[in-house]
């Protein structure tokens, strides 16, 4: 009976994540916000049922009543933080909102599925951080000019990196997190961020070749100590970031050529240079000649991948702690295998989806800073996401990064929900201006009596650089 269960399961599963990840793209398509909310509300339900079917399939496996406990907290505990948001900000992306519960969600099953005690250590760290970065919005609202404090960010992220190159512990060839009384947390996850509002700072208030060359030096020096710590995967995601955010900001093809060509120098010196990334690239090329040592993690992720098929074997019936570290860089195949090819190909696209988002945030943006802050956090999501998969997948070499929110990993876990934060506080902040903007207008028609013409809307036809009669927008 428990097996038909899953079963069943397996298929309404699909069915309905294949739903949730239509409404993520239809929402993107429909230019009114309060014409997109119900399919909003849809995708909570969605989120809702799916959570409570993978839970049940979870105490029937176990037969742990903890199971059933740890379920109803996770219940309350969404519950609350969509309503919190939603309560304080009014102007809330809930888009971006419903995602981030997605993504929780599933990664707090594969992980129950996985390892109890890393679920709840997992969930514990996600109330917290959902706690904490729930003021991100309204401290940027209050401290808008984050602009002056540029050179602060540059030097916090530096100086972190460098606290790791000196004392921090080797993982995997590589060193990349800090240990403080029993405490482990991996630095360059928070430097992501700091790293963005430095660059971005910089190159908005650029004004000559100089400055560009000054923010540079500054972004390269980030990038050579996580080289020096052997990170390279957060390396290329920083490269990649401010690469995209420099020819936004100049319009300069020659930057983004050198950038690309660098990147492929940087690629071959890194090869040569540390032995981890030869092991990596060859187990990329062919891990079949040596499946019992160093292929043996990209095999076993092949094979959980393909075992899986389209639909899945369903929960608990598969063998995904075959593949090691599975419940960080490899999440994905475990949840191909039992979940279904179907539902890791609509987690991407929900990433997808969530990278589409930030990008349409950054676009409307008026303030250079802020709108590379937005491009360069989306940048970053990104190429996680893609760096994540494409290893999972044999795409490309692994790099050793996580799936944001889905993966284990309480430092990965706090820089999501920061960058999600960041994203969301300039998405209200601009709704809240668009809404003055209009309440102003709104005010004026009313004190004369009729609807007033503004400048904008004489020259909207035009562009923004007409000069008619030699008058000008700004001279009205």
């Amino acid at each position: 009976m428990v097996n038909l269960y899953i079963t069943a399961t397996k298929y309404i599963q699909l069915i309905l994540i294949v739903l949730y990840t239509y409404c993520n793209f239809r929402y993107l398509t429909i230019p009114d916000e309060d014409d997109a909310d119900p399919l909003c509300y849809w995708q909570f339900r969605i989120i809702l049922l799916v959570h409570f079917l993978m839970n049940l399939t979870v105490y029937l496996k176990t037969g742990e009543i903890s199971a059933v406990i740890f379920y109803l907290i996770q219940l309350l505990f969404f519950a609350i933080y969509v309503f919190v948001s939603k309560r304080i900000y009014r102007n809330i992306n809930r888009l971006l909102l419903n995602n981030t519960v997605f993504f929780m969600a599933y990664g707090l099953i594969m992980l129950e599925r996985l390892d109890m005690s890393k679920a709840i250590k997992q969930f514990i760290i996600m109330v917290g951080a959902a706690a904490l970065t729930l003021v991100i919005p309204y401290i940027i609202d209050k401290v808008w000019d984050l602009v002056r404090w540029k050179y602060v960010f540059a030097a916090v992220g530096i100086l972190m990196q460098g606290i790791v190159l000196i004392i921090g512990a080797t993982s995997y060839g590589a060193k990349m997190s800090i240990s403080i009384g029993g405490f482990t947390f991996q630095a360059s996850e928070l430097v992501k961020i700091t790293f963005i509002l430095a660059v971005s700072g910089m190159l908005s208030c650029a004004e000559s070749f100089r400055d560009i060359v000054y923010t540079s030096l500054v972004a390269g020096l980030h990038m050579l100590v996580l080289v020096l710590c052997k990170d390279l995967g957060s390396a290329l995601i920083f490269f990649v970031a401010y690469l995209v955010i420099l020819y936004i900001a100049t319009n300069n093809w020659l930057y983004l050529a050198l950038g690309n060509l660098g990147m492929g120098l940087a690629a071959v010196f890194s090869y040569f240079a540390f032995s981890h990334v030869r092991t990596r690239v060859f187990a990329w090329i062919d891990p079949w000649a040596d499946i019992d040592n160093k292929g043996y993690q990209i095999t076993q992720s092949l094979f959980a991948i393909g075992t899986g098929g389209f639909v899945g074997l369903g929960l608990f019936q598969g063998l995904p702690n075959k593949i090691p570290i599975v419940e960080k860089d490899f999440i994905i195949s475990a949840i191909s295998e039992e979940m279904g090819a179907i539902t890791a190909i609509c987690i991407t696209l929900v990433c997808l989806g969530c990278f589409m988002q930030m990008m349409v945030i950054a676009t409307y943006m008026k303030d250079s800073f802020y709108k590379y802050v937005a491009v360069g956090l989306a940048i970053e999501y990104i190429v996680q996401v893609f760096l994540t998969i494409g290893g999972a997948i044999k795409f490309i070499p692994s790099t050793g990064v996580t799936l944001p929110f889905v993966s284990y990993g309480g430092s990965s876990l706090v820089s999501a929900f920061i960058v999600f934060a960041i994203i969301q506080a300039l998405y209200i902040i601009q709704g809240n201006e668009d809404e003055f903007d209009e309440y102003e207008i709104a005010e004026d028609e009313q004190d004369f009596g009729t609807d007033i013409i503004s400048p904008k809307d004489i020259f909207s036809d035009v562009g923004p650089g007409y000069r008619g009669n030699n008058v000008s927008v700004e001279d009205l």
